[in-house]
């Protein structure tokens, strides 16, 4: 503890950094110096690589899911009526009068090749009665749609399951007006989320969300399946940010709710139903969002932790000393880390490797004072024997650098195979024991190893501390049936136990669909169902999912 108390140096190798910053004493540093302005955008590790093999098609995946057999299968006819509709032939994807399977298959599947339709037909409607006129179609005769954004989820929602035609939102995506005195942001749901957020940074302002899939998912796709991210800590979630929307029913009804206004008590509160609906109900086509001033002060700080039990305690002293200016507190374990150095072949910033690493983020308009409360609270989590070690970004390049070790994960593990990926909420107190549990399970089943012939790699966990949101991952050589069994419904029951969700960000979709009674009673499903029948009598938007 004496030891601790006399600060002990740390080597800041930070992972692309274009300055070598020599060893020295963490809190010895000068922290007065101002924070420049940055966006929130982040270099990536690498670039995803490209799908070489495609997967095991959903339906013969999982045999017990049947075609609806009320849908019609889409016929020349259908498709020159959607040509008409859309005009230019590169809104229309079509597999059905002709060969276009590889143009489609990217529509077909989802980024970690774990979902695969048979979807012979995609349309990228550009404005909002474009969208109107082809669910109108669609609903009078009996087509059924899977809306689709960026297609960065991880529960299989956004991909078809049979035939249903892909509707595309990617060239809706302009940026309508923005209210510079009221921080008012209003654009189409086709948006990807990093240029939002870039056009805000120009403005002063930033996006109330920030994720790691920012440079390809949609603001819409945000809002279907209501994204949480790294700053949900900071600024909530988009049921309370989310001022206004435009969506499109089944039947063509356009909903015309894209309110401006942070005040508007006038009856039920209806955009709400579309957040997080996975495009059950409509298909959302504009979004009015309440955009916060972008901080001129920013302070990225990764510690090292012996155990999750002072993990905890160092987040509950973060919330105490830091307070207003807290914008991210990020849990990651060793596994997760080891993973990224694998991949990358970058050297960790912290000189020795530790059981836990939290990234601390704050966010504020002074840097004086933010980096006196910062100072303060490294002083004290360090003599109290909370923090082991720990490095402290001091530019532009060693915060980006440092945000790689976090967000750099999701893609290392994709890069490596195979992932069953669980994105969960645990009260805090018992959140890792849940990557402790499976862990032990699956090498009890002898499935985990470190040869070929174990198909799972590693059992890693990491994710907001700051909202109790765990991100279970299972990286395998392979997807495995044997893997799955052990691992479902295990996991939704063991949650279920404490309490917890099934799924804190990314939705229901496929993936979850049958295990929703673990986090939901009866009562409350039936209550959806009915608001599912309202909406779309049919069943044509995104089947087979969700409900």
């Amino acid at each position: 503890m004496a030891a601790r108390c006399q600060l002990t140096p740390v080597l800041r190798r930070l992972a692309r950094s274009t300055t070598e910053v020599s060893r020295q004493p963490l809190l010895r540093q000068s922290l007065s110096r101002p924070v420049r302005h940055i966006s929130t955008s982040r270099p990536r590790l690498f670039q995803r690589t490209a799908v070489s093999q495609k997967g095991e098609f959903t339906s013969e995946k999982y045999p017990d899911i049947q075609r609806d057999t009320r849908f019609a299968q889409v016929t020349p006819e259908h498709v020159k009526f959607f040509k008409d509709v859309l005009g230019s032939e590169s809104a229309v994807i079509d597999g059905v009068t002709g060969d276009a399977a590889d143009d489609i298959a990217p529509f077909n599947s989802d980024w970690m090749n774990k979902y695969r339709g048979h979807c012979r037909l995609v349309l990228k409607p550009g404005t909002t009665e474009e969208v109107s006129k082809i669910l109108k179609y669609c609903n009078d005769n009996m087509l059924a749609v899977v809306p689709q954004g960026g297609n960065t989820g991880l529960v299989g929602g956004s991909v078809p399951v049979f035939d249903e035609i892909v509707i595309n939102m990617s060239r809706m995506n302009k940026i309508i007006e923005f209210d510079e005195v009221s921080g008012i942001l209003v654009a189409e749901a086709g948006t990807i989320l990093e240029v939002a957020d870039q056009y805000l940074a120009s403005k002063g302002y930033i996006f109330p969300l920030d994720l790691g899939a920012k440079g390809s998912c949609h603001i819409g796709g945000n809002l279907a399946t209501n994204a949480g991210g790294l700053r949900l800590l900071r600024y909530g979630s988009l049921h309370g940010t989310t001022l206004g929307i435009e969506a499109v029913l089944a039947d063509g009804t356009v909903v015309d709710d894209l309110c401006k206004l942070r005040k508007n008590n006038t009856g039920y509160d209806l955009k709400q139903l579309f957040i997080g609906a996975e495009g059950t109900i409509g298909i959302i086509t504009k979004v009015s969002i309440q955009c916060p001033q972008r901080s001129a002060a920013q302070n990225v700080a990764l510690f090292g932790i012996e155990s999750y039990e002072l993990a905890q305690k160092a987040f509950r002293e973060a919330k105490g000393q830091l307070g207003e200016i807290l914008s991210a507190f990020e849990l990651m374990d060793e596994g997760s880390q080891a993973l990224v150095r694998q991949v990358t072949g970058n050297k960790s910033p912290l000189e020795e490797k530790y059981p836990f690493y939290c990234l601390v983020e704050t966010s504020g308009s002074n840097a004086e004072h933010d980096a006196e409360k910062l100072q303060s609270f490294l002083e004290d989590v360090m003599e109290k024997g909370i923090v082991a070690d720990g490095t402290l970004a001091e530019n532009e390049t060693q915060i980006r650098s440092l945000w790689t070790w976090r967000e750099g994960i999701t893609e290392a593990l994709g890069h490596l195979g195979g992932v069953y990926k669980y994105d969960v909420s645990i009260p805090l107190k018992e959140l890792y024991q849940m990557v402790e549990d499976v862990k032990a399970r699956v090498d009890a089943a002898g499935l985990l190893g470190d040869t070929e012939e174990f198909p799972v790699r590693a059992v890693v966990g990491y994710g907001h501390m700051g909202d109790a949101n765990l991100h279970l991952n299972v990286s395998t050589r392979r997807f495995d049936e044997r893997v799955e069994k052990v691992l479902e419904p295990y996991v939704y029951e063991w949650i279920a136990e404490r309490q917890g969700s099934i799924s804190a960000e990314h939705g229901l979709g496929l993936m979850k669909k049958k295990y929703i009674g673990y986090s939901r009673n009866p009562t409350m499903v039936g209550l959806m169902k009915n608001i599912k029948n309202t909406f779309d009598p049919n069943g044509i938007l995104n089947p087979y999912k969700y409900l």
